[in-house]
């Protein structure tokens, strides 16, 4: 019986790396080591299902199409919620992650169950039409950067002129209304690099989400980085699909990258960056002005607390300087990804 090409967190370990990449074998790692109270749920869709996908001339194999909706099915048993439901929707992320980090790989699409049913749905669910529209419209900003490879300039472009034209300060400023406005404008932006509309089924969303992971590995950024460091191509990256947590849902929510010693100088202090009321991509992307971890004590006192308990234990399970994503949902801790962490020598010299 040929070996799978989609593995449950759970079902996973940090000795599978080559197939379940750095990132999925960071969550496998972290779900044994924290629980499903601190990692949301998920699935990593292997680097063996990358070849597959490009010797079936990038599309995705039925054998392998079978095991993701089998996961998936797994996963709405799992978090209660279902694909496409107007009244308890599954959101999803979907990230690469190769064995190595790579530059020039385009590799995030946070929010894929969104649809114009569902948008009404959430908005219902958590009290939040703001959230709701918020979230939609970084769902079509990302899918269609992604996907279709049109480029973040483009909507940050948007972004600035609503912005302009609402008086609004900053993005978390955008009242739900320019927020339509913004999703309209890119869903214009989507139907002229797709030639069709916003798909409205989650499925879709999915299948081209995971064929754009696929795809990153073999950009021109990315295949010129494996030349110069004598990277296999056959390696391929594996893509890791995630139940969503919402760093914009509230004031007592952010989003975070944090180290779990000082990245610079190897210090015993815990560093990093805090953006409230945003999603991971905001901090990473740098598209906006990020605060410290000293910033997150102020605002969510306990979740910071619990952050920096957590990244000791990572610590010393990975027995390095770890590198951890992380998002604050009302309030509430979870842990998107752990690495160890690139540093400069005086830094890995005070660590050893």
């Amino acid at each position: 019986m040929p070996a799978p090409f989609v593995h449950d967190f759970t079902d996973s370990t940090f000795e599978m790396r080559d197939l379940l990449g750095s990132k999925g074998a960071g969550l496998a790692e972290m779900t044994h080591l924290l629980g499903t109270d601190l990692v949301p749920p998920g699935f990593t869709v292997t680097t063996e299902a990358c070849s597959a996908w490009l010797a079936a001339g990038r599309a995705v194999p039925p054998a392998i199409g079978d095991e993701i909706d089998s996961a998936l099915h797994r996963l709405e048993a799992a978090t209660g919620r279902r694909l496409g439901d107007r009244d308890r929707p599954l959101l999803l992320s979907v990230r690469s992650g190769g064995r190595i980090s790579m530059p020039g790989m385009m590799d995030t699409v946070l929010n894929i169950g969104l649809t114009d049913a569902t948008v009404d749905g959430l908005a219902i669910e958590t009290g939040d039409e703001r959230l709701a529209w918020d979230s939609f419209r970084r769902l079509i900003q990302m899918y269609t950067h992604v996907v279709w490879g049109v480029p973040a300039e483009r909507f940050e472009g948007e972004i600035e002129s609503v912005k302009l034209q609402t008086g609004a300060a900053g993005d978390h400023d955008l009242s739900v209304d320019a927020l339509r406005e913004l999703t309209s404008r890119f869903r214009l932006i989507h139907g002229e690099a797709a030639g069709h509309p916003f798909p409205q089924s989650p499925a879709v969303q999915i299948t081209y989400a995971i064929g754009a992971v696929f795809a990153s590995w073999h950009g021109e950024r990315a295949s010129a980085y494996r030349r110069i460091n004598k990277i296999p191509d056959q390696w391929g990256t594996a893509a890791t699909v995630q139940r969503m947590v919402f760093g914009n849902m509230s004031e007592a929510s952010g989003s975070g990258v944090a180290f779990s010693r000082n990245d610079v100088t190897g210090a015993p202090d815990p560093t990093g960056d805090w953006l409230p009321n945003a999603q991971g991509e905001d901090v990473v992307s740098g598209s906006r002005n990020t605060l410290t971890l000293e910033d997150m004590q102020l605002t969510v006192p306990e979740a910071h607390e619990r952050l920096l308990e957590i990244l000791e234990i990572l610590e010393h399970r990975f027995g390095d300087i770890q590198d951890c994503e992380f998002t604050v949902e009302d309030g509430h801790l979870w842990l998107l990804q752990t690495r160890t962490a690139k540093r400069p020598a005086q830094a890995s010299v005070r660590f050893a």
